[in-house]
């Protein structure tokens, strides 16, 4: 079974069709670059030239950067423009597609969810968290498999600052560190989130994933694992598309 994903970042919105039989990508991602300003109308305009791009006419899943309430209602825009706060974004997207069925989830939450089903959480009990690390900081936080949504941990106070000021891959390109420190960063915000939630496992997802060996092995003194996500950044894309199956199953989204 194939649905369409779609992962709305605050660099890049990039989507393609989700084999959810194998937790994969059925081709070969589209990627468009984010406008600045990222308005509602300029981001499902580049959602509807990623959808275009496959000739897709079904169902949708996509990913939002910030929390998204009651399937649709978006509540917080960190890192895309304020004008998204109380948009409606399933009506906003389902009419720019040209009324294809449309569901909108949390991107950090959807990253989670496919990691659990056929990444790095693969069977894990316990406290496990995705930390995905790009513009900002996304988080996914699951108890013995069941997701607790909208956590955005990435908010988290550190040093006196949003911890994604300090700790995002955005802020180690915009303070041009090294990865050793980006990675002592890292280090400060997950012992902290350690110290609040007690996890067994990290998972380290966004764009850095695919480059953990350079950082992972600076990363000391937190007790819980440390891995990366092993769906890398496509896990958001997939996360997507297994949301929109499940709300057309019936399923509670």
């Amino acid at each position: 079974m194939q649905i369409f994903g779609v992962d709305i970042g605050g660099s890049g919105i990039k989507g393609a069709p989700v084999d959810l039989d194998g937790g994969d990508l059925a081709q070969e991602r589209c990627k468009v670059l984010t406008p600045h300003p990222a308005t509602p109308d300029g981001v499902a305009d580049g959602v509807r030239q990623v959808v275009e791009h496959f000739g897709w006419t079904g169902p949708v899943g996509l990913t939002f950067p910030g929390v998204v309430t009651g399937g649709s209602t978006v509540r917080t825009a960190a890192n895309v423009d304020k004008a998204w706060i109380d948009t409606d974004a399933r009506a906003l997207f389902s009419d720019r597609l040209g009324g294809l069925p449309v569901t909108v989830v949390n991107d950090a939450d959807a990253a989670g969810v496919a990691e659990m089903a056929f990444g790095a959480g693969r069977g894990r009990e316990g406290t496990v968290i995705l930390l995905t690390f790009g513009t900002g900081i996304g988080s996914a936080v699951f108890v013995d498999g069941t997701l607790v949504p909208n956590t955005e941990l990435g908010h988290l106070e550190l040093h006196g600052h949003d911890a994604e000021k300090r700790a995002s891959s955005k802020a180690k390109d915009d303070h041009d560190l090294s990865w050793e420190q980006w990675a002592h960063r890292v280090r400060d915000y997950l012992a902290h989130v350690e110290m609040l939630f007690s996890p067994e496992l990290f998972i380290i997802g966004g764009g850095v994933s695919r480059k953990a060996h350079k950082f992972l092995h600076y990363i000391e003194g937190v007790k819980a694992e440390i891995v990366p996500a092993e769906l890398q950044n496509n896990a958001g894309i997939v996360g997507a598309a297994m949301h929109a199956a499940q709300e057309g199953r019936g399923g509670a989204g």
